[in-house]
């Protein structure tokens, strides 16, 4: 009954399925490596939050030596820091948001005593305050502070291949950034950066109500279990209902009698 099976254009088809369910299944493992790869990158930026803070210049070279390879190695990396703020060169992140509210986020640069200087996302204000200012409400304390916050990589300009982030002017000098790219920042500082900024988490002397400090990052696995569970059941079920559309196939045929391969099949015998 199922001799037309072997026909090459039934062939095709079983291969078609093959290959569907082939990458289904593929789809699933790389799911699954995408979680093995969550779940690492979870576990080091907890160790490296579990770590008391050190001076900066203990995890970085001193001056401007350090190199993003090594801001890289220690993301996450609890630090403090001492210096003065540089408040003209202050600037604002857009499309940040704090408990779904949008709004920006403050990055001030600080001096330290060798002349360099470290980026510093002071926290999150809404969007009542504009670029033209006045920025009072945020203003950092003056003269000497120390800083305590998780040392980070500079931000780049993110893409899917379809999309990508929006960009900042390469010239002139900018009041708000589209991401904290530390590069861009550095063009319109004199002094030299670090290519890195620290996520302040407490300072002394204290800053007001506003900036508000960035939260911890929620460290969840993400999606990528269930997506892997739904490409292997998509694949389990495609190897059962095939089968039984081919069953339901040649059934049909035979009962309407107007498939000749179908009867061959059946009954052995070869029409002229």
């Amino acid at each position: 009954m199922y001799r037309f099976l072997l026909k090459p254009r039934w062939i095709l088809s079983h291969i078609f399925v093959l290959v569907v369910v082939g990458m289904m299944i593929n789809f699933g493992f790389w799911q699954l490596n995408r979680l093995d790869e969550r779940k690492a990158s979870n576990a080091v930026v907890t160790d490296a939050m579990k770590q008391q803070p050190q001076p900066l210049s203990t995890v970085l070279p001193a001056g401007p030596a350090a190199t993003t390879e090594q801001v890289k190695a220690a993301d996450y990396q609890p630090v403090y820091v001492t210096g003065v703020y540089l408040v003209e060169a202050q600037v604002l992140v857009t499309n940040r948001t704090n408990n779904g509210a949008p709004g920006y986020w403050v990055v001030t640069p600080l001096v330290q005593a060798d002349g360099t200087a470290v980026a510093i996302n002071r926290g999150w204000v809404p969007y009542s305050y504009t670029a033209d200012g006045p920025w009072d409400d945020f203003a950092p304390p003056s003269g000497t502070v120390t800083v305590q916050g998780l040392l980070r990589q500079s931000q780049v300009r993110e893409t899917n291949g379809l999309v990508s982030s929006p960009t900042d002017p390469e010239a002139g000098t900018l009041r708000v950034l589209a991401r904290l790219d530390v590069g861009r920042l550095a063009q319109q500082v004199e002094e030299q950066m670090i290519p890195g900024y620290i996520s302040l988490r407490a300072q002394d002397p204290a800053q007001s109500d506003l900036p508000v400090p960035v939260p911890l990052p929620e460290l969840s696995q993400g999606p990528h279990l269930g997506y892997a569970l739904q490409w292997f059941a998509f694949s389990l079920l495609t190897i059962i209902v095939y089968p039984l559309l081919l069953r339901r196939y040649a059934k049909r045929k035979q009962m309407d009698g107007d498939d000749v391969e179908v009867l061959e099949a059946s009954d052995g015998t070869q029409l002229a």
